[in-house]
């Protein structure tokens, strides 16, 4: 092989494994979905997020319909409010509810949009009144251990 031929071979190899870690990049930042589709801005309210971040999904019957776009605190109500872009195509009546889920027993949190039954559909800057915020584990074990010390005493 000549030394032009070596030199291209080599190039190509380190331009592809440039390309390959850039692709590693994007889909550990979850940042690989991004889609060129009509959204609207939906808000919601949660006394605990748990550790749910920009860009998690928002999912409906277990169809990803939109994503997190922004997380803030409202130093006049305590809570943490949720910015979520929701795609054109999909609608969803006001009296709709959300709630932070976890899929799996410890992985990634997203939020689940359950349908209400009015006949109007939220517009872009609504805010969804019906919440449920994340479940934390730690706070679940802590409630478990207080409860079974106190339902242990002694006669």
């Amino acid at each position: 092989m000549t030394r032009d031929k070596t030199d291209f071979w080599v190039g190509l190899f380190v331009l592809l494994g440039a390309i390959a870690l850039v692709f590693l990049a994007l889909r550990a930042g979850n940042m690989s979905s991004f889609t060129f589709t009509p959204t609207y801005t939906v808000h919601a309210s949660f006394e605990n997020l748990g550790g749910l971040k920009v860009r998690a999904p928002v999912k409906s019957s277990g169809v990803v319909v939109g994503r997190v776009s922004g997380i803030s605190f409202d130093n006049e109500r305590f809570q943490a409010i949720v910015s979520m872009e929701i795609e054109s195509k999909y609608a969803f009546p006001t009296d709709s509810s959300v709630s932070i889920l976890t899929s799996g027993l410890l992985g990634e949190q997203y939020i689940g949009i359950t349908p209400g039954g009015e006949d109007k559909m939220l517009a872009a800057g609504n805010t969804i009144q019906y919440t449920q915020s994340a479940v934390v584990l730690e706070e679940l074990i802590s409630k478990f251990l207080y409860s079974s010390a106190g339902s242990q005493e002694k006669p």
